[in-house]
């Protein structure tokens, strides 16, 4: 059934909507609305193409990005700087036998970063080894006495993996050591570069243009193309023959998949090819432990998109937050059904206990907000904050009150800290900045995240900082700030198969938002809480045609207020992302609702 938009394009707010219950007037993300009626079953291409054309994509590049293939975006290897030298080192320890181990950060990127080289090497004959540091006792990135053990003990060749862009003194006490390190990562660089053998980064300040396009890369997305660079090294060298196949580089993409979206890198161009593909992969089962995680998360239909961020990622992250931070490379290389099994439960578990420290600190940080509203960064410390925790609240925190957070866990001396940004505000230049400006032991990131080590007593020098330095990037960002919206319906449409439509311009995330539409006019026939503080609603259209709406952690908005207790005798337009239901017998289509606003 094809789906006809009721308003035309224009910049005058969306169905007349100037400001929402939340305060956000609605717009247009872009393109011509006046949508044509498409092939049947609900697959409307008019649709997707619009969908396509107003995230970015050229009208004469439609057919590549709505079938994302990995040969359709992957880029030759050797525009990025010392991928070639890198590929060439790699490959002479697989030639002759070296001792490697692979040396990751402990969170979801570096756990499938350090598993994708170590199943790659495998596949190739090389047996390597991994260390992953804990997290509470070592810190972010290689700690120079780790490489220096780790020389002592037999490598000969580390490859870091999303991590070791900044660290100058770790990876020269390596080089003192007589070890080769190769940096595999994704941070923001300085101007000068560690020693390393090989530093494959396509955010290296000296990158190419062609290789700085792929900015927006995970660091699994960077290990996969190190990965691509090596067997092509090892295939000129004659090293595959009729006794030994060359790996089999798709099959490791669904470890790219999962680091790529739990690390909240930006889906577009090379990163949404791999999710797609990687998706796929997923869903054959193939690795033992990703399929014992699935079931460790009760995902008995194929994982989707969010599933990644929402119930695998979380779960390899809950061991580097608050447990052992090996367990997700030992999940995701085991051969081991039984040992898969019992690391999933035990990474369960574990999430578990994580969302109840997270709980508390969210709650001991935002009592914190009253006293920082006219700052342009929420910087918010406190003692006994658990560390592996912080990283999470700072973005909850984002979500509340629409401006970057740094969330510090303090001890007596210094404190630890996490932050997360909002589009337009680079935060990891800042804290490299704050950095460099001496007001922080450590510090690095990306735009939209970026950890720091901090003295306790430069806290508010440090805050001062950030808001002179961002405060008008903030302003600016929060001034256009709108809810953009790329259909209007009447509640009629709301159907499954206009789901299955919006999902064939897939998969979303960051960089390439999930469809938006506005629902409406409707009248509130059922509001309620569930759960601690989702919102639930039954709406009606004029038609008689009603849907389900929830609004999740939306309990104490002034929007949930007012669809609770103001609803009587009124009309509203819905706007939010669309669902698929699928817990009875009928699917249905259901509303994740993020704003409202009277329609009379």
């Amino acid at each position: 059934m094809a789906t006809q938009p009721l308003s035309s394009p224009g910049f005058a707010p969306v169905l007349g909507v100037a400001v929402s219950l939340s305060g956000k007037a609605w717009r247009w993300r872009g393109g011509n609305m006046e949508l044509e009626a498409g092939a049947a079953h609900g697959l409307d291409h008019s649709i997707i193409d619009q969908l396509l054309l107003t995230r970015g994509v050229a009208a004469d590049d439609l057919a590549r990005h709505a079938q994302p293939t990995i040969r359709g975006f992957l880029p030759d290897p050797s525009i990025f700087r010392d991928m070639d030298s890198a590929a060439e080192r790699l490959g002479q320890a697989v030639l002759s036998g070296e001792r490697v181990t692979i040396y990751g950060d402990y969170d979801v990127d570096g756990a499938t970063s350090a598993a994708l080289l170590v199943e790659l090497l495998r596949q190739l004959g090389l047996d390597a080894g991994y260390y992953i540091p804990d997290r509470l006792l070592e810190g972010y990135g290689p700690s120079g006495e780790a490489l220096v053990r780790l020389a002592d003990s037999g490598s000969q060749l580390i490859v870091t993996v999303d991590c070791g862009a900044m660290a100058y003194e770790a990876l020269g006490m390596a080089r003192d050591a007589g070890v080769d390190v190769i940096v595999v990562d994704h941070h923001k660089c300085a101007a000068e570069l560690p020693p390393a053998a090989a530093l494959v980064n396509p955010n290296r300040l000296d990158e190419s243009d062609l290789g700085a396009a792929h900015g927006h890369l995970a660091a699994v997305g960077v290990a996969f193309l190190l990965g691509v660079a090596l067997v092509r090294s090892l295939r000129a060298k004659g090293w595959f023959g009729p006794h030994r196949r060359e790996p089999d580089l798709m099959g490791l993409l669904d470890l790219v998949a999962l680091g790529t979206v739990a690390d909240v890198a930006a889906l577009h161009g090379l990163n949404r090819a791999f999710v797609a593909q990687g998706l796929k992969v997923l869903a054959r089962r193939d690795r033992i432990g990703m399929a014992a995680l699935m079931d460790a998360s009760r995902l008995t239909r194929a994982p989707q998109c969010s599933d990644l961020g929402f119930a695998l990622g979380p779960r390899i992250n809950a061991g580097g937050r608050i447990g052992e931070s090996t367990l997700g490379v030992r999940l995701l290389t085991t051969t081991d059904p039984d040992e898969a099994r019992a690391i999933a439960a035990q990474l369960s578990q574990l999430n578990e206990e994580r969302r109840a420290i997270e709980a508390e600190v969210q709650e001991a940080a935002e009592a914190q907000l009253a006293g920082q509203h006219n700052m342009a960064v929420q910087v918010l410390s406190g003692h006994g904050w658990h560390p592996g925790v912080i990283g999470i609240v700072a973005g909850r925190i984002k979500e509340k009150t629409g401006k970057p957070a740094v969330v510090i866990a303090l001890d007596d001396v210094q404190g630890k800290g996490s932050g997360r940004s909002i589009s337009g505000v680079d935060l990891g230049a800042a804290i490299i900045a704050a950095r460099e400006a001496g007001l922080l032991v450590a510090g690095g990131g990306h735009a939209m995240a970026a950890g720091l080590t901090i003295e306790s007593a430069r806290l508010a020098d440090f805050a001062e900082f950030l808001d002179t330095r961002l405060s008008r990037d903030v302003e600016r960002a929060r001034a256009g700030a709108a809810m953009l919206l790329d259909l209007a319906l009447a509640p009629g449409g709301l159907t499954p198969e206009l789901v299955e439509t919006l999902e064939a311009a897939g998969p979303y995330g960051v960089g390439w938002p999930a469809p938006r539409i506005a629902v409406g006019p409707v009248r509130i026939i059922k509001a309620d809480i569930v759960g601690k503080d989702h919102l639930r609603i039954v709406a009606a259209g004029n038609d008689g045609r009603s849907f389900k709406a929830i609004a999740f952690r939306a309990a104490e908005t002034e929007m949930a207020q007012t669809l609770l207790h103001r609803h009587q005798g009124r009309r509203f337009h819905l706007a939010g992302r669309v669902k698929l239901d699928d817990w009875g017998n009928r699917p249905a289509a259901e509303l994740h609702l993020e704003d409202a606003a009277f329609a009379d």
